[in-house]
C-alpha cells in the first residue's frame, strides 16, 4: 500500500494548496458548539479595533499639540501639553488593548493546538503496523512538532496583524484621501500594491528553499534518532565514525539549505526596505513642499510622518507574517497529511463488539501476503477449543509471528477467514478483539517510566494491590521489593535498566492484569538462559491455565504438553499432532527434536 506524501504533489496549484489547507485550520479557531471560546474571539477583535482606533487618534493629538507650538501663541500651552498627555495616553491604551486582546485570546489558541496535535496522535495510532514500521519515528515527531507549534502563530497572525493592518490601510487612506488628495491615497496603495507583490514573489521562492530545508532537517533528526536508538549495536560494531560520519553528511545538508535560506531573507528585507522607505521620503518630501506652499501646516507633516510610520510597522510585519503563514502552511500541510493518511485496517460499517464465550479460535484457509509478490501463508487451518494450548513451531521466516500479527488485526488476510467463538474478526470492532488478546512477545519493550507504570499498562485502572497480585504471578514481586523504590524504580529507556528475564516477567504481569481470554506466547523465552527460562515457563504455566493459548515457539521443550503442534514451513502446516506422535512419525518435528537435543547435550558437555 502507497501512502500519501506528507507534502502535495509536483504541479498541485500552491496557492490552491494553501488555501485547502487553511480552510481545514479555521474550525479550530472557530470551534462548533464552543459558545465561551468564540466569545473570546469575538471580544480579542473588538480589543484590535479598539487598539487600532487608539493608535490612529495619537497622529491627530502629536499634530495639535505641534501647530499650538508652531503658532506661539502664549495662552495655547495649556493645550499643547494637554494633547500631549492625550498622545501618551494613547500610546498607552494601545499596549493596554493589545494585551488585554492577547490574555483573552491565549486559551482559544492553546485550545485550537491541543485539539489538533490529539487528533493527529489519535490518527497516527489509528494507522496500520505497517505505516509504522516504514516511518521513521524520528521523523514522524518532528512533523508533528512544527505542525501543532504553528497552530498558535497562525491564529496570531492571521487575527492580529492581517485584519488590523488592513483595517488600519482603509483609515490612513480615508485621511490622506481628506487631508492630501487622491493623488497620495494613490501613491500609497501602489506602494502597498508594489510591497505585497514583492513580498510573495520572493517568499514563494524562499518557500522551496524553505521545502528544501525542513526535508534535510527532517532527514538529520531521523538520522540521529535511529543511531542514538541502536547505540548497543553502534558500540557492537565499532562504528562510532561511520555513524559520525553520517550524521556530518546530514547536518551539512541541512545547513546548506539553511544558509540558501537565509540569504534569501536578507534580499527580501533589503527589496522591503527599498519600497517603504521611497514612499516615506516621497510623502515626507510632497508634504514639506506642501508646507513651503501654505497648503499645510508643521503639524500636518508630523501627522503624515507618524500615520506613515505606523502603517510601515505593520507593513514591515506583514513581510515576516507573509513567510511565518506559508512556512505555518507548510508545517501544517505536513501534519494535515499524516491525518489524511487512510487506515489499512478499519472497522467494517455497523462492526459490533467481539463477544466472548470461551475463546474459540480458528484459522479457515488463510492466506496472507506483505505484498503481491510475496505471499507469506499457504492455506492455513487450524482450531484452538476453549482453554486449549496451540504450539506453532518452524525455522525462521516459516510465517509464525505473522500468525499473531493476524489474529490481532495488525494486518488483514488475503484469502480465508479467522473467527474467535464463531466471529470473523474482520467484522468485529478492533478495539474489543484486542481486549480479548494478551501477548508475551519475544522482545519486549517498555516505556521509559516506572515498573508499578509498565504492569499497570496491562489495565490503567488498577489498584496498586492488583498490580501487585499480578506481579506475584510473575514471580517477580519479591525482585521488585527488593529494588531501593520498589514498584517506583524507573525502567529506562525501552526497559534496558532491567535484565531479559525481568522484563519478560513485566510482560508477563502486566498480561496477568489484563486477564485476557485468548494468549499469544510469541517465542517468550527464546533469549533467554536455561535457568532463567524455567523460571518464566512455570509462571507462564500458571497464566495460561483456563485460557486458550497459542504458543509460538523456538524450543521445543518448552511445548511438549501442547495439546496440538503445528508445524510450518514457507507459510505451510507440514506436520500437525502431539509431541509424542509426532516424534513417532520421524518427520520434520522429529528432526527438529533431535537438533535441539544435541545442541544442548553439546553445551552441557562444554560447561562441564
Amino acid at each position: 500500500m502507497q501512502y500519501m506524501s506528507a507534502l502535495p504533489a509536483p504541479g498541485a496549484p500552491a496557492k490552491t494548496a494553501d488555501w485547502a489547507t487553511l480552510k481545514r485550520f479555521m474550525p479550530y479557531l472557530w470551534p462548533v458548539g464552543e459558545t465561551a471560546l468564540r466569545t473570546r474571539v469575538v471580544i480579542a477583535m473588538l480589543l484590535v479595533l479598539l487598539a487600532k482606533s487608539t493608535s490612529l487618534v495619537m497622529p491627530f493629538a502629536f499634530k495639535g499639540a505641534i501647530d499650538r507650538m508652531a503658532a506661539g501663541v502664549p495662552d495655547g500651552i495649556q493645550i499643547a501639553i494637554a494633547l500631549v498627555g492625550a498622545y501618551a495616553l494613547a500610546r498607552f491604551g494601545g499596549v493596554l488593548f493589545d494585551n488585554l486582546r492577547n490574555a483573552i485570546f491565549e486559551k482559544v489558541g492553546q485550545t485550537a493546538a491541543r485539539r489538533l496535535s490529539q487528533d493527529v496522535f489519535r490518527h497516527i495510532h489509528q494507522l496500520s503496523l505497517r505505516f509504522h514500521l516504514e516511518r521513521r519515528t524520528g521523523s514522524l515527531t518532528r512533523i508533528v512538532e512544527r505542525g501543532t507549534k504553528s497552530i498558535d502563530t497562525m491564529l496570531y497572525f492571521i487575527l492580529f496583524n492581517i485584519f488590523p493592518t488592513v483595517f488600519e490601510l482603509t483609515a490612513v487612506c480615508v485621511i490622506f484621501w481628506i487631508k492630501l488628495g487622491p493623488a497620495m491615497v494613490a501613491a500609497v496603495l501602489v506602494m502597498v500594491v508594489a510591497y505585497i507583490a514583492y513580498t510573495q514573489k520572493v517568499t514563494d521562492w524562499r518557500s522551496k528553499l524553505r521545502r528544501d530545508m525542513v526535508d534535510s532537517d527532517n532527514k538529520a533528526v531521523a538520522r540521529a534518532v535511529d543511531s542514538l536508538l541502536n547505540y548497543e549495536t553502534v558500540k557492537y560494531f565499532n562504528a562510532e565514525a561511520h555513524e559520525n560520519r553520517n550524521y556530518g553528511l546530514a547536518i551539512k545538508r541541512y545547513t546548506d539549505a539553511a544558509t540558501k535560506n537565509e540569504v534569501s531573507l536578507a534580499w527580501l528585507n533589503i527589496g522591503q526596505s527599498i519600497i517603504t522607505n521611497l514612499m516615506m521620503a516621497g510623502a515626507m518630501g510632497y508634504t514639506v513642499w506642501g508646507w513651503h506652499q501654505g497648503r499645510f501646516t508643521i503639524g500636518d507633516v508630523v501627522l503624515v510622518n507618524t500615520l506613515l510610520a505606523q502603517l510601515f510597522r505593520p507593513l514591515d510585519m506583514l513581510g515576516m507574517v507573509y513567510r511565518e503563514i506559508k512556512q505555518g502552511l507548510i508545517d501544517m500541510e505536513a501534519m494535515f497529511g499524516l491525518i489524511d493518511t487512510p487506515a489499512e485496517i478499519a472497522d467494517a460499517p455497523g462492526a459490533a463488539d467481539l463477544a466472548i464465550t470461551g475463546g474459540h479460535v480458528r484459522f479457515a484457509h488463510v492466506d496472507f501476503a506483505y505484498e503481491p509478490r510475496r505471499q507469506i501463508l499457504h492455506d492455513v487451518s487450524f482450531d484452538v477449543p476453549p482453554g486449549a494450548k496451540l504450539a506453532i513451531v518452524g525455522h525462521s521466516g516459516a510465517g509464525k509471528s505473522t500468525l499473531s500479527r493476524i489474529l490481532y488485526r495488525f494486518y488483514d488476510i488475503t484469502g480465508g477467514a479467522v473467527t474467535i467463538d464463531g466471529q470473523n474478526i474482520a467484522q468485529v470492532k478492533q478495539d474489543s478483539l484486542r481486549r480479548a488478546i494478551g501477548i508475551v512477545p519475544q522482545d519486549t519493550v517498555l516505556f521509559n517510566d516506572t515498573i508499578g507504570y509498565n504492569i499497570a499498562y496491562g489495565r490503567p485502572d488498577a489498584s496498586q494491590a492488583e498490580i501487585e497480585a499480578a506481579a506475584k504471578g510473575a514471580a517477580i514481586h519479591e525482585f521488585i521489593l527488593s529494588l531501593p523504590d520498589g514498584y517506583a524504580t524507573q525502567v529506562g529507556e525501552r526497559g534496558l535498566k532491567l535484565s531479559g528475564g525481568e522484563k519478560q516477567r513485566v510482560a508477563i504481569a502486566r498480561t496477568i492484569l489484563k486477564d485476557p481470554a485468548i494468549l499469544i506466547l510469541d517465542e517468550a523465552t527464546s533469549a533467554l538462559d536455561s535457568a532463567t527460562e524455567a523460571d518464566i515457563q512455570s509462571a507462564l504455566g500458571t497464566v495460561s491455565q483456563s485460557r486458550t493459548t497459542i504458543v509460538i515457539a523456538h524450543r521445543l521443550s518448552t511445548i511438549t504438553d501442547a495439546d496440538e503442534i503445528l508445524v510450518l514451513a514457507a507459510g505451510r502446516i507440514i506436520e500437525r499432532g502431539r509431541h509424542d506422535a509426532l516424534l513417532a512419525a520421524g518427520g520434520a518435528y522429529a528432526d527438529m527434536w533431535a537438533l535441539q537435543q544435541a545442541e544442548e547435550e553439546s553445551a552441557a558437555m562444554a560447561a562441564a
